[in-house]
Formats: C-alpha cells, sequence, structure tokens
C-alpha cells in the first residue's frame, strides 16, 4: 500500500508524515509526501526533529504531487482548513482522508515556541500514522467503506499528551 501524504509546501507537515509512517510501516507499505506547490525545501527544524526521533531523514525533499514515483493507494491531506489554509484536492479515485494539523512553520515566537509547535505537529501526526498501521491489513479490500470511516475517524485523534 502507498500512501501519499499532501500539503500545499511539502516543506515540514506532510514530510514529517511521510518519514515518520516509513519509519513505523511494516514491509509492504510505504508513504510519499508532496505538495502541490511546494516550498522547495525541507524546513531545517522537520529534519532535527525527526533525527531526535531517530528517524532517518536522507533522501527527503520538497517535491511536487506531479513528481510522484507511483499513484498512491490512500491521500490523505494535513494542511489545517479550520485554520483557513486551503487543502490540496488530489484527482485520483482512491480513498481520501484529511488529517488537518496546524503549520509549525507559521509559528510566531520564541525558538522554543516555534520547537514546540513542531514537536505538537509530529506528536499528532504520529498518533494518527501509529492508529492507521494498527488497522487490519485487509480493511481497504475487505470493506472500503470502513476503511474510509476509519481514515476519518483517525484525522480527529490527539495524542494524550497534547489534549
Amino acid at each position: 500500500m502507498n500512501v501519499l501524504f499532501l500539503c500545499t509546501g511539502n516543506s515540514c507537515r506532510s514530510i514529517l508524515a511521510e518519514a515518520t509512517f516509513n519509519a513505523l510501516a511494516p514491509a509492504g507499505m510505504r508513504a510519499m509526501s508532496a505538495g502541490s506547490q511546494p516550498a522547495g525545501y525541507v524546513h531545517p527544524r522537520s529534519l532535527a526533529l525527526l533525527a531526535r526521533e531517530g528517524i532517518p531523514t536522507e533522501g527527503y525533499y520538497s517535491k511536487s504531487w506531479n513528481e510522484l514515483p507511483e499513484t498512491p493507494d490512500v491521500v490523505i491531506t494535513v494542511c489545517a482548513s479550520a485554520a483557513g489554509e486551503t487543502c490540496p484536492v488530489y484527482l485520483a479515485p482512491v480513498p481520501r482522508a484529511h488529517w488537518g494539523v496546524d503549520d509549525p512553520a507559521k509559528a510566531i515566537g520564541t525558538d522554543a515556541e516555534t520547537d514546540v509547535a513542531f514537536e505538537t505537529a509530529y506528536r499528532i501526526l504520529r498518533a494518527r500514522i501509529e492508529a492507521f498501521l494498527a488497522l487490519p491489513a485487509d480493511l481497504s479490500e475487505r470493506d472500503p467503506e470502513a476503511f474510509r470511516a476509519e481514515l476519518a475517524r483517525i484525522g480527529t485523534l490527539m495524542p494524550e499528551t497534547i489534549k
């Protein structure tokens, strides 16, 4: 299964999700990330956070959804639409879900406050990815509607340390 984490700039949240998913996923599952308007760089704080978590950062870069190596089986948008941010709409006929997370790159404040914004985005994404990976492996094929419902439910989860 190929999962696409999609955002506008592909510099923070979608990269955090892609790297985290790939670090946690079993064989046969893989994540990609892309943006509708890629920033052209990965935010250094995203890479630093992943490294602190022991997640490999090699090879991640900001890319357009026109550069995907494969067609995704699932698309998950991570833009925070509640914050007035416009999420790109992927047009392939695959299951889609919205897991909105505030953009840590837009955090205003001290370095410590900005680090907290990145950490919060990462913790939310990781909790949701762990829930996704806990789903029955064959759910998307066995019961596509239940799979879509689970994707939507997972998009509302918040880790206990953030609630």
